[in-house]
């Protein structure tokens, strides 16, 4: 472990899949939190790393290229990270294509079944707008039914409608995911691993079996540093981290005004001493020795 607390957050979101800062607000916000290492990881997109690198000047936050990918198999559901990937390689394109058109699907079997299950039509030119998005998700669709007076807020209209449709088989698998990532030069890391299903806890046994089981594919860390962790769990990740020798992160899911969590909220405070882990993911994909 180092002394060092560098202010880190390698979890965030912009305009380009759910979030609500443009790549390029969101990398003003990042100066202004004083953020030094950081990652935007867009679901299902590796765009947004470009409209970044583009704005990036000499002194300013040490960047990393990232993505989270929505995966699901027979155990759960899980998010995976990628990152220092080559945005070129076709292993990651083909990845991105592939949760891009599930995406699509989905868009297109939840809008149907928002009009036939619950009477809720939107204009054309509404859904237009929705299929011409980035990467559409629940987030797009529920702000749109809040604007129509269908719900009263983001987090009713998923719970209480969107999420009521089952579109478990619309998916990525995690071991593909996985793969593409390290095909295409890049650190697959598990997010916010103790959560898998809406408020589904996974502690104890079944993570460290989940842990184990996609270490198996090729996961190399854990994001062990996360806003919705208590101190409690934040342990039991940083533990098994430890103990199979991976990598550690740390990332606050920061999506703008869409979630109630501040950039490099994460849990890494000063002072706090860095686990093995960070510091050599922050060597090894940053070359930044702490």
């Amino acid at each position: 472990m180092t002394n060092r607390t560098p202010v880190i957050d390698l979890h965030m979101h912009s305009t380009v899949s759910d979030g609500t800062d443009t790549p390029e607000e969101l990398l003003a916000r990042v100066k202004e939190a004083g953020i030094e290492f950081f990652s935007v990881t867009d679901h299902d997109a590796i765009c947004t790393c470009e409209a970044i690198c583009a704005c990036l000047h000499p002194g300013d936050p040490r960047f990393l290229s990232g993505a989270e990918f929505s995966c699901r198999d027979e155990s759960g559901k899980y998010h995976i990270l990628g990152y220092r990937y080559d945005p070129a390689a076709d292993s990651i394109r083909t990845l991105i294509g592939t949760g891009h058109g599930i995406r699509i699907k989905k868009l297109k079997a939840r809008l149907a079944f928002l009009r036939t299950e619950f009477q809720m039509p939107f204009s054309e030119e509404d859904e237009r707008e929705l299929f011409a998005q980035p990467n559409p998700g629940k987030p797009h669709i529920a702000g749109l039914m809040v604007r129509y007076g269908y719900a009263k807020t983001i987090t009713e209209a998923i719970r209480d409608y969107l999420d009521r449709l089952d579109l478990k088989d619309d998916y990525v698998r995690p071991e593909d995911a996985i793969r593409s990532i390290l095909d295409a030069g890049g650190i697959p890391v598990l997010a916010h691993p103790c959560y898998g299903d809406g408020d589904q806890l996974i502690v104890g046994s079944e993570l460290d079996a989940r842990v184990v089981r996609l270490t198996k594919f090729g996961l190399m860390g854990l994001e062990g540093f996360y806003s919705g962790f208590t101190a409690k769990l934040r342990s039991e990740v940083l533990g098994l981290a430890a103990q199979y020798g991976l990598y550690v992160t740390a990332g606050s899911d920061y999506h703008g005004t869409n979630k109630l969590v501040r950039l490099a909220d994460t849990g890494l405070c000063a002072g706090t001493p860095l686990p093995d882990g960070l510091v050599r993911f922050l060597y090894d994909a940053f070359g930044a020795a702490i």
